[in-house]
């Protein structure tokens, strides 16, 4: 009787990592492959994790567009949402208020379908003035002091905004070495959202 043979370890499941943004997630103005979506999957495969990032950002898209468009984006059937919507609502000068109930209806709808998240704040261009950068930027704090299972990212162009070396002669899109940095500044805060999608 020939021996049995041991059962290797079960291959991990893939989990789906979708980016629910604008044109800094749908890599505007960068050669095809070098999306933040794309350079984040890849980080993360380095690091051991076997995910897809799906990319489901749309240029010029306000908080009022992403949440218009929403369930089409869930037919993905993502594991787990990265919501990084509000550049250009502050870049119109929308009202704050605006952006934070589209916001809460986007982050509650994903709760509601028990799928972790995680917010990647913004801040306004500072033309639009002291008081509105403020009013703008606590809209972020607000929603996610409101609901602690949301993994917060405080801005997400921490470190490469106002860095011409960074961006695009445009000053508002990351280049190729500025998506690098975004991928290495934001690498914690989604693997933490990660470790919040069920297991199985």
């Amino acid at each position: 009787m020939l021996p049995l043979l041991a059962a290797g370890p079960a291959a991990a499941r893939e989990i789906r990592l979708m980016m629910l943004g604008d044109s800094i997630t749908a890599g505007y103005g960068l050669p095809r492959g070098q999306a933040l979506p794309v350079r984040l999957e890849a980080a993360l495969r380095e690091r051991g994790r076997t995910v897809r990032v799906l990319d489901a950002g749309v240029s010029g898209d306000t908080t009022a567009g992403g949440r218009a468009r929403l369930d089409w984006a869930l037919a993905e059937r993502p594991d787990a949402v990265i919501v990084a919507l509000g550049g250009n609502d502050g870049l119109r000068g929308l009202a704050p208020a605006a952006t934070q109930a589209n916001l809460a209806a986007i982050l509650d709808a994903l709760a509601a379908r028990r799928l972790p998240a995680m917010l990647a704040g913004m801040l306004a261009p500072p033309n639009l003035g002291a008081d509105y950068g403020r009013d703008f930027a606590a809209t972020f704090t607000r929603l996610a002091e409101a609901r602690p299972e949301v993994v917060f990212y405080p801005f997400l162009l921490d470190g490469v905004a106002g860095d011409p070396a960074l961006n695009q002669p445009d000053r508002i899109h990351p280049n190729e070495a500025g998506v690098a940095e975004l991928v290495r500044r934001m690498l914690p805060a989604v693997e933490s959202l990660l470790g919040r999608v069920p297991s199985g």
